[in-house]
Formats: C-alpha cells, sequence, structure tokens
C-alpha cells in the first residue's frame, strides 16, 4: 500500500520487473482470480498480467461520497500517468463489495498499453523460435467517467448488481447524487461504457503485442470472452477431459472464489478447477447450470471470498451448503466458517491449508499443447 507521493513516482517498468521476479522464483499469488490461470497451468507457460493493483493509503474519506475520493486522488492520478505513458488509470471505487477497504485504500488498477522492455526480454528468452503469444481478451465493460486523459473514474463493480442497480435500489441518496445516478436507473449526466478496470482487456496493448510477434516472427493467437466468468465450465470440461486422458480420477471438484485460488494444488491433489467470481446469485446460478450438464463429481470442496460485510446480490451459507449437497460422497466447504461467513478474514490464510489436507496426491501431469487447446475450444472464443 503506497502514500500518495510514493504512487506519483511509480514506475511501471520497475513494477514489471518485480512482477515477473516474482513469477521466476515462484512467490505469491496472481493479483486477481480467473480460471485463465488454469489454463496457463495446464499448458505450463507464465500468466503475464495487463492490469496491476496499487492500493493507495487514504484517511477521513467515506465510501459513501464518490466524487469526493475520485477529487481527492485526482494530483497523484495525473503525477502517476505523467510518468508512465504507457499506462491508463482505472480509478476504482465499489461501496458495496469493497466497504471495508474504502476506508482505508484507495483502489488503483492500471493496464498497460505496451509490453514494455521486462515483458519484451522475459518473452523472448522463454519462448522458442516462431513461439506464439497467447492474448487473454475479456470484453467487459462498467460505465465509468473521464478524469483526464488515460485516466477514468469507475463507480461500482460486478459482484451481484448490474450497473444500473450499483446506485439505484440499493445505494444511499448520497451515493446516487454524487455520482449522478438516480433511481430507476437512469443517469442525469452521460457516462461511457469502457473495459472493465478488473478483468477488461485494454485493446490498446495488441497492436503492441502485434508488433513485437512480427518483428521477432512469433505467432498471436487471441482468447476474447465476454465475461471472465465465461471460461470457467470451459476449463473444468478441459480438466476433465485432460485427467481422463492420463488416466487419473476426474470426481473432484475445486470450487473456487474471485482471489481464492491454488493452480499447483489443483494439480497436484486431482482436481477440477472451477472458478467463481465472487459468492454471489449470478455466479451460484452458472455454478448450479454446470452442474446440470455435468457427470456428478463424489467430492466438492468449496472456497468463499470474504469482504467483511453482507452486501446486495450475495448467497447466504445455508445456499451455499444445499450446492455442496450435490457432490456424490461429500462435499465441504474449503477453509471459510459457514458460521462467519461473509466476515471470516481466516479464510485467506485457511484455503490453502484445506487444500493441503485433501488426501490425494497425483504428480504434475505433462502439459497439454496449445494445438489441443485450440482443437478443443474451437472458434467460438480463439481468434
Amino acid at each position: 500500500m503506497g502514500m500518495p507521493r510514493e504512487v506519483a513516482g511509480f514506475d511501471s517498468a520497475t513494477g514489471m520487473v518485480v512482477a515477473l521476479a516474482r513469477f521466476l522464483h515462484g512467490l505469491g499469488t496472481p493479483p486477481l482470480g480467473d480460471p485463465l490461470i488454469h489454463l496457463c497451468a495446464a499448458l505450463g507457460v507464465p500468466w503475464l498480467p495487463q492490469t496491476v493493483l496499487i492500493p493507495v493509503r487514504q484517511r477521513g474519506l467515506n465510501p459513501d461520497e464518490p466524487r469526493r475520493a475520485a477529487d481527492a486522488f485526482d494530483r497523484t492520478a495525473r503525477a502517476l500517468l505523467d510518468g508512465n505513458p504507457d499506462l491508463v488509470l482505472h480509478h476504482m471505487h465499489d461501496p458495496v463489495q469493497d466497504r471495508l477497504t474504502l476506508r482505508r485504500i484507495a483502489c488503483f488498477r492500471v493496464k498497460r498499453t505496451r509490453l514494455g522492455r521486462a515483458y519484451e526480454e522475459f518473452l523472448t528468452d522463454v519462448l522458442e523460435p516462431g513461439g506464439t503469444v497467447l492474448l487473454a481478451e475479456c470484453r467487459q465493460t462498467w460505465p465509468v467517467s473521464s478524469r483526464g486523459e488515460r485516466h477514468v473514474f469507475q463507480f461500482g463493480a460486478v459482484g451481484g448488481l448490474p450497473p444500473h442497480e450499483s446506485t439505484a435500489a440499493h445505494a444511499s441518496a448520497t451515493i446516487c447524487a454524487a455520482t449522478g445516478f438516480r433511481p430507476g436507473g437512469g443517469r442525469r449526466r452521460p457516462w461511457t461504457a469502457r473495459r472493465r478496470a478488473e478483468w477488461g482487456f485494454e485493446p490498446g496493448l495488441r497492436d503492441d503485442v502485434r508488433r513485437f510477434a512480427k518483428e521477432r516472427g512469433y505467432r498471436v493467437a487471441r482468447l476474447v470472452h465476454d465475461e471472465p466468468e465465461d471460461l470457467s465450465t470451459l476449463v473444468a470440461d478441459l480438466y476433465r477431459r485432460w485427467y481422463r486422458r492420463r488416466g487419473r480420477p476426474t470426481n473432484r471438484l475445486l470450487i473456487e472464489s474471485f482471489m481464492l485460488l491454488d493452480p499447483w494444488w489443483t494439480l497436484r491433489t486431482g482436481s477440477v478447477p472451477y472458478w467463481t467470481l465472487f459468492p454471489v446469485r449470478p455466479s451460484l446460478d452458472r455454478l448450479h447450470r454446470y452442474l446440470d450438464g455435468a457427470d456428478t463429481y463424489d467430492f466438492m470442496h468449496l472456497g468463499l471470498f470474504c469482504h467483511g460485510v453482507g452486501s446486495p446480490g450475495s448467497v447466504s451459507a445455508a445456499e451455499w451448503r444445499d450446492l455442496l449437497g450435490r457432490a456424490g460422497v461429500k462435499g465441504a466447504f474449503a477453509g471459510v466458517s459457514p458460521r462467519r461467513y461473509p466476515a471470516d478474514p481466516g479464510t485467506f490464510f485457511e484455503f490453502p491449508r484445506a487444500l493441503r489436507t485433501i488426501p490425494q496426491r497425483h504428480p504434475l501431469p505433462e502439459p497439454l499443447t496449445l494445438s489441443e487447446v485450440e482443437a478443443y475450444v474451437g472458434g467460438q472464443y480463439f481468434h
């Protein structure tokens, strides 16, 4: 977490070098949950983020005063962007999902529009001649207001409520007035739709990747999807098929939640990963639809991301327990207390421990090839 003056001096190239160093030494976890992490694990390739989260320390800002929050960091944002012409900044303010964290931090998410030296050197080192750079392009959008060149303010976020409801029936009059939204879903002043702060792909990077690939003789493939959860069923089915072809059991499902995921232990325990965005109604409904069309899993392990407060769109522990009842033999919560949920801070430590208690152990399988994945996925997502 940085002070505003420290954030203003952030250097994107240095940040990427740090990110790559952490990957090379096997430290840390992905900065944002995504089923693509498991796709990369199946392929045995590194996952390089376009988006980086910069938490900025703040004091005395009310989560229900988004306009004040936006104004408070304009100078910091401008200094950051002036020093990093390859970045686009999304200042995200979500008083529903991030209500507790907004009391202490502002969420800056920066997106690269160019690879930069660190990524180019890394890719040159690890790619074989004629290798492939795979771009994961999520097209999900959200209303934003422009705060200046390469700087937007995003109020609200995906997590159970669609954009027009984030400030209507479920938010205070203070929020509605400050953001220009009004009850009933209308807006007094126009906001523009832009790729989401967390998962949305900033298209400017695509041209630079193509330029880099052309100069070095690499191929570019694109995995295009509308929402991050669009790939959850695809990845789960791909893993089940992969395990079956390798002679492994396919009867254990690991249900992940936002940043609660672990690709290494997923493979070691022979689990099929199914990633959910948040413990919210749309994610639960998607998961039920997946289970309706899949062969029964004997064992199900459920992680639930806990952001500390009950919020509109969230699903009760009782409903998640009912979901676990669909397991053929046993379903269990993984590292979260249903009694404390959604205010169980221990889940961030207990989730990885819960994975280590799964008794089955398997050697890491031979990775899939990109051609195998492309053949399985087909033209619906690959371009």
